[in-house]
């Protein structure tokens, strides 16, 4: 994968300028038109900051095009963060008590009337 081509896809889908990359990410653009201009692949640590203020993973950022993701806000994420660390059983515990939160058809029909 050409990683700087796939961060001007993504500056460019989101209509973000290098500037604003920079000023987002906390990376001077210098730093951003040396990645691209002598073609070198930023550390994890820098493509995280990348990703950070492109408001994307970094399995969104490697993923292929066919692949959608739903974009997360920083609750979401830490709640995504969080299941990661449970094991099998009690992400399906706490699936199935989100569930239960989760009003069914009749409920909302009942409400609606």
């Amino acid at each position: 994968m050409d990683v700087i081509a796939r961060i001007n896809e993504i500056m460019k889908a989101q209509g973000i300028s290098r500037y604003e990359l920079a000023k987002l990410s906390g990376l001077s653009s210098s730093t951003l038109a040396n990645m691209k201009r002598r073609n070198t692949v930023p550390t994890i640590a820098t493509l995280e900051e990348l990703c950070s203020a492109l408001n994307i993973s970094l399995s969104q950022f490697f993923a292929g095009e066919d692949t959608e993701f739903y974009p997360v806000d920083g609750s979401q994420r830490e709640f995504l963060d969080l299941l990661l660390i449970l094991d099998t059983e009690q992400q399906k515990a706490l699936l199935n008590f989100v569930k239960t939160m989760i009003p069914s058809n009749d409920d909302e029909k009942t409400s609606r009337q």
